[in-house]
């Protein structure tokens, strides 16, 4: 799973010009499932991306989780994070998993998500979203899942 995470004072999503989600101050998940993604990098990614630190203490230092700050949480699914530019002007996205696998994945993120923490925002899967942000520092992570087979060899 690859992810791009967006500490924020507010966001939101609309499709079709009506908010479907949206969040205070927290964290915006653009998150795409990758070819061969399961349960397990799901998991895997959602742990992380939890207890990432990377919300300020009193001290002013990145020390803190969105879990530690009660920060809210918007999930939106983003395929074209899997993006390869390494050939030609136009991106391929052959390593995005196919539109069935991604659902169900992201399905499963958002589920999970809810299960394990009080403010979970969500965008439309496939559905043309416009996504509004007040970035808070800036602060923007890449945060990258292995496949968990590739790592246990």
């Amino acid at each position: 799973m690859i992810s791009v995470l967006q500490r924020v004072r507010e966001a939101r999503v609309e499709v079709d010009g009506q908010v479907i989600g949206q969040i205070g101050h927290g964290l915006l998940a653009l998150v795409c499932a990758e070819r061969g993604d399961s349960q397990a990098e799901a998991d895997k990614w959602l742990a992380k991306m939890l207890k990432l630190r990377i919300f300020q203490d009193e001290a002013g230092k990145m020390n803190k989780s969105v879990v530690d700050v009660a920060g809210g949480l918007l999930i939106v699914s983003q395929f074209t994070l899997a993006a390869d530019t390494s050939g030609g002007n136009r991106p391929s996205f052959t390593q995005a998993a196919p539109p069935a696998d991604g659902e169900r994945l992201y399905d499963y993120v958002v589920a999970q998500a809810r299960a394990l923490h009080p403010e979970v925002a969500t965008g439309r899967f496939g559905a043309d979203m416009k996504v509004y942000l007040m970035n808070d520092g800036p602060v923007t992570i890449p945060l990258r899942i292995a496949p968990v087979a590739a790592t246990v060899a």
